[in-house]
């Protein structure tokens, strides 16, 4: 049986060599091991893929004693990431998750996908994947939420992915699936935020444009860093062709950042992510 377990703690010395060496007392074959310490805040953080039986032991209970307090451990079968996508009418991301699910390409099941547009209805039932249409039409952003955020709960997912997904969300619905909730951003954050990226980027006379993504919080666009990518453009490029290009690298990079969370390779560190690949 293969797990991952997760260490996320104040750093101090030894944490290595009491981790590893639990895994040896009880009898369990390490066999990837990433770490890293964020010298600034003292925090550590490790992710370690094992190989064992684990039906006969107590091991989480015996490592965090071992470990200092504000420890969070986690140890994770291989079960795929349940995962709700939220969508409008772009189709590119939606279509590259969707298609990298057909392939088992991702480690995750689609368990649904929700919108306020019917656009995208048959795409999703093209791969057999439940679709519901939530108008927001007569429906304060809050209402709206409210009847999204049912739906969602619903399915019981682990995450939920933005995909190209244009609205707001309130703060309440932000709160009620934190640290869940992975966005696609049309741009190299923190450049152009807003309306109209592509255009502001042609105005801009940019060399290269890209996508990022990341945890949503309250802050709109501010939320950890997952995952950015760019390519590069030259002047010949408008405004069209660079929305065309922009959302290429904007799927791929939603696509990435999704299986490095169904992989579990994130931690949240304060307003930053330490990503293990």
């Amino acid at each position: 049986m293969k797990k991952v377990l997760l260490t996320d703690c104040p750093d101090e010395k030894g944490l290595i060599a009491k981790i590893t060496g639990l895994c040896y007392e009880h009898k369990l074959n390490i066999i990837k091991n990433d770490e890293f310490v964020d010298n600034i805040n003292e925090r550590f953080f490790m992710r370690t893929e094992l190989q064992g039986d684990f039906t006969k032991v107590n091991f989480l209970e015996e490592l965090k004693a071992q470990l200092p307090k504000d420890c969070n451990l986690g140890l994770i079968g291989q079960e795929k990431m349940r995962i709700v996508l939220l969508a409008t009418k772009e189709a590119h991301c939606l279509g590259g998750v969707l298609l990298k699910y057909f392939e088992n390409a991702l480690n995750i099941e689609i368990v649904a996908v929700i919108s306020n547009y019917q656009t995208l209805e048959p795409l999703a039932k093209g791969f057999n994947v439940p679709y519901h249409f939530i108008s927001h039409q007569g429906l304060t952003r809050e209402q709206h939420d409210e009847a999204v955020a049912k739906q969602i709960e619903a399915y019981k997912p682990d995450i939920i992915g933005l995909a190209k997904y244009m609205r707001i969300l309130s703060s309440d619905f932000v709160k009620r699936f934190s640290g869940k909730i992975i966005n696609i951003h049309h741009s190299f954050l923190p450049a152009f935020i807003g309306a109209k990226p592509y255009q502001q980027a042609y105005e801009r006379g940019v060399k290269m444009i890209g996508a990022t993504a990341h945890y949503v919080t309250d802050e709109l666009d501010e939320g950890p860093i997952i995952l950015q990518d760019v390519i590069h453009v030259t002047h010949d490029d408008d405004a069209e062709s660079l929305a065309r290009l922009g959302r290429d690298v904007e799927k791929t990079v939603f696509c990435k950042a999704l299986q490095l969370a169904s992989e579990h390779r994130l931690f949240v560190n304060g307003n930053k992510t330490v990503v293990f690949k």
